[in-house]
């Protein structure tokens, strides 16, 4: 039955994604083919082997001592602010990104970060048959996230053909940087969060391929990483310190304007239809979360959350989630999770093509132009991260 499910979530996928495709005789179906090849193997061997399970575990530890390490500087500045037994989000899940932005940028400066993007990206290019440059970028944002990650190829922005550009936009809102990675886990659980930032690198590739396929000339698919001027040690740490708590501000801002937002329109719909908005946009997200291989009964209540994720974002989401993951099935729970890990959200739209703007104004201006194109392929690339997770549930 799972497989049925597979096939019902990729054909949902293909279909909508020929409905925009911009060149349909381009497609190349069988380097589609091998990608999803390799997510149903990576998947498999991180469910249901024990080596995969072992590693998924560590990396689940690991990412777990980093937030306790974070938690000492936390309750040194904060402590005996928040109540014995409360939590407070923004000390407990937001805070730690300062210290997570410290570690990537301290791994960016002694170029170990720089060395796996690279490699790892030629070995993705090799397997997926695609640039060198789109398959660089789908590893350095699942690493740096984005709008750093644009900076790392400031001086090919301009030159991108829009092809090109579509695709290394779809891959920056498909994916997660490892800074975010920690703060998931406190509302996800790790095996999950992981196995999303390894299928999603795949799944914005695959939807890339759908809705934008083309071919590279050899002299066109060269690529350049713009290094940056090395500056003193601790002058990099005091930056990225800054950078971590700019991102804490910003998604806690954010989620105070979309969370009060989310509740007028609640009472509103209430006041108005005696039903919630979230219940309505269920509905809407439903036939969808069924097609992923979520059992009928649950989907109302899943596709609320997958449509919270897409006009609020990922924090919004997984915070509703937490309140009625208790009543819905492991299955359910396992392809809602991996769904929720990218950044596919109205407010990345604005983040990318502002990012892109500041660089040049030509590029930036049609990603503005396709945003909503952009935000579809993100989207449909979640879908088939969540769906190759249902098969192993």
């Amino acid at each position: 039955m799972n497989f049925i499910f597979l096939i019902t979530g990729i054909l949902f996928v293909f279909g909508i994604g020929l409905l925009v495709s911009n060149n349909r005789k381009q497609i190349k179906y069988k380097r589609i083919l091998i990608m999803l090849a390799i997510q149903i193997i990576l998947v498999y061997f991180m469910m249901n082997t024990s080596i995969g399970l072992i590693v998924i575990t560590e990396v689940g530890v690991f990412f777990e001592k980093l937030m306790k390490l974070a938690d000492s500087g936390i309750q040194f500045v904060f402590g005996g602010m928040v109540n014995k037994g409360q939590f407070s989000f923004f000390l407990g899940v937001l805070m730690p990104l300062v210290f997570m932005s410290v570690l990537i940028g301290i791994l960016n400066y002694i170029k170990v970060l720089p060395f796996i993007i690279k490699y790892v990206g030629l070995i993705l290019s090799k397997i997926t048959g695609m640039g060198k440059l789109e398959s660089y970028f789908a590893v350095s944002t699942a690493a740096l996230g984005q709008p750093e990650v644009f900076l790392t190829i400031i001086k090919q922005i301009p030159l991108l053909s829009p092809n090109r550009l579509y695709t290394i936009c779809t891959s920056a809102m498909s994916a997660v940087s490892m800074a975010m990675v920690g703060s998931y886990m406190k509302m996800l659980e790790p095996k999950f969060v992981v196995t999303a930032v390894v299928l999603n690198i795949f799944s914005a590739l695959i939807v890339a391929n759908i809705i934008n396929p083309y071919d590279l000339d050899e002299n066109e698919d060269l690529i350049q990483i713009e290094k940056n001027e090395r500056v003193p040690f601790f002058q990099m740490i005091g930056e990225s310190v800054m950078d971590g708590f700019k991102i804490a501000i910003i998604v806690a801002a954010m989620l105070v304007g979309f969370i009060s937002l989310m509740e007028l329109i609640n009472v509103m719909f209430l006041g108005v239809f005696h039903v919630s908005f979230q219940t309505v946009i269920g509905y809407i997200f439903a036939p969808i979360a069924f097609l992923m291989g979520i059992p009928w009964a649950e989907a109302v209540k899943a596709g609320g959350i997958m449509a919270t994720k897409l006009v609020t974002n990922e924090f919004v989401a997984m915070l509703s989630f937490s309140d009625v993951a208790k009543h819905l099935s492991d299955k359910t729970i396992a392809i809602v999770s991996v769904y929720l890990v990218s950044f596919a959200n109205f407010g990345t739209v604005g983040i990318v093509s502002g990012s892109i703007k500041s660089i040049s104004e030509k590029q930036g201006s049609y990603v503005s132009k396709v945003a909503l194109k952009l935000l579809l392929g993100a989207t449909l690339a979640s879908v088939i991260s969540g769906t190759i997770m249902g098969i192993v549930m």
